[in-house]
């Protein structure tokens, strides 16, 4: 069978533990023997990243900026532990925040649905699609440790030289931490206009959920400013679709979306975005059963899957022993980096097998194979348990027919 030939190639950012297993699978079994794959690879293994001092980090972002399309594999993001465990010079930033930084935009994740794995949450029969807002925040902080006694300050020094600003953050009597957050409204107008976009184009309604009552500057920013991206560029088109767009506080959204059907967007700030999405995906399934792909105002995709690295399974396979980790989610972002590609080189024959790939993926769970996570969970009749290589080889089996 002569391969799909593509156009232009994708970034690849490989990864770290059971995940870059997973990956090279995947290639060798589901990618390589149909497509003619062409890539621009980047190891973001911790080991290299370590030796590059992050470099290889920022150069798979800016990458993609050129390439316009990434597909990722999952990595660490060093603790303490971490740092001993591999020798570290120190303690990395997380690759997905400094990557994000750079493209900028939003993160979408929604569950994969499949027939026989029920969300634990018996009210929701339609998907929830998360999108986070991908800069900023906790993941671009500044932290320090404090000793003893003393001040913190939030200091504002005006580039044109104006008058300084200074705001107390706490006058400590002993040893503590303190951290500092920022946001740009340029980063904030673009996620809101990137989840109003995505709730127009997909025709769901969308929530937004921030803390404006106890953060009255920093989380009342985000909210004044979704609402005036709503009210001057989206209202009309939102009223003529029959859709709405939705304010609450976060503590309200969580419970309101604990007793909806789903079916919408829920939009989140990037910490709450990232908690959120883990919850939705663990009561849909399981957390490998989680599309992600970041979505940047300036025209760049980032697909990759919403789970981490599964050291413990990693540990186990390099015991020897056998594992039965769940590889859709990665799947699935080989079959979204792959699609785009095809959508903007025209490429339909691209297009075409990603589609292919994830029904394929789709159609072995439904017959009743499937990894460890989704057995324990399923309504399946009689579901046959596979290991991590077997249930990549008959999604394998399935896409050669």
């Amino acid at each position: 069978m002569a391969k799909i030939e593509m156009k232009t190639p994708l970034v690849e950012m490989d990864g770290d533990e059971m995940t870059r297993i997973i990956w090279k699978m995947i290639k060798d079994e589901l990618i390589c023997p149909f497509v003619g794959l062409k890539t621009e690879y980047y190891d973001l293994g911790l080991e290299n990243r370590d030796a590059t001092d992050d470099q290889v980090t920022i150069d798979s972002a800016e990458a993609t900026k050129r390439l316009g399309v990434a597909v990722k594999c999952a990595t660490i993001t060093p603790n303490a532990a971490r740092v001993e465990e591999y020798g570290l010079k120190q303690m990395w930033k997380s690759p997905n925040g400094t990557i994000r930084a750079i493209l900028d935009g939003t993160v979408f994740r929604a569950p994969i649905v499949v027939a026989g794995i029920d969300p634990y949450v018996r009210t929701w029969t339609k998907p929830i699609t998360l999108a986070r807002h991908a800069y900023g925040d906790v993941y671009k902080n500044a932290e320090l440790r404090i000793p003893g006694a003393g001040k913190v300050e939030l200091v504002y020094t005006p580039a044109d030289g104006g008058n300084e600003q200074r705001v107390l953050v706490h006058e400590y009597d002993g040893a503590g931490v303190a951290q500092g957050m920022h946001n740009l409204d340029a980063s904030i107008e673009g996620f809101a206009r990137a989840s109003l976009s995505y709730a127009l184009d997909t025709r769901q309604d969308i929530w937004f959920a921030t803390k404006d009552t106890i953060s009255k500057t920093y989380d009342h920013r985000f909210k004044d400013i979704f609402q005036e991206v709503y009210e001057n560029e989206y209202k009309a088109a939102f009223e003529e679709a029959g859709i709405e767009y939705f304010y609450t506080l976060i503590d309200d959204a969580v419970a309101r979306v604990m007793r909806s059907e789903g079916g919408f967007i829920w939009a989140c700030k990037n910490y709450d975005g990232d908690v959120m999405s883990d919850m939705v995906s663990s009561a849909f399934g399981s957390l490998a059963m989680m599309t992600s792909v970041l979505v940047s105002p300036h025209g760049y995709w980032e697909y990759e899957a919403a789970h981490g690295t599964v050291q413990r399974h990693y540990y186990k396979h390099l015991k020897g022993q056998e594992t039965s980790t769940n590889s859709v989610a990665t799947i699935f972002a080989w079959s979204g980096a792959l699609r785009k590609r095809g959508e903007l080189d025209g490429t339909p024959d691209l297009v075409a097998f990603a589609n292919k790939l994830e029904q394929a993926t789709v159609a072995t769970i439904e017959a009743g194979e499937m990894t460890g996570d989704l057995v324990a969970i399923t309504s399946h009749p009689a579901p046959k348990k596979l290991n991590t290589q077997e249930f990549i080889q008959a999604v394998a089996k399935r896409l050669a027919e």
